[in-house]
């Protein structure tokens, strides 16, 4: 069974190195509660990230 994910938000944020490590302390942290946490690098711009949250 596959599920489905609702984007709550997107913001896009200027890069930088330690940002994945927030991410994972959110996902680990608010999982329970049915929260999931993204980071990309914007397909146009690699100065900037996308940051995404999710209700699972």
């Amino acid at each position: 069974m596959r599920q489905k994910m609702v984007v709550l938000s997107t913001t896009r944020v200027k890069k930088a190195q330690d940002t994945y490590k927030i991410v994972n302390a959110l996902n680990r942290t608010l999982k329970e509660q049915d929260l999931l946490f993204g980071l990309a690098l914007d397909d146009k711009d690699n100065d900037t990230m996308v940051f995404s949250i999710y209700r699972t």
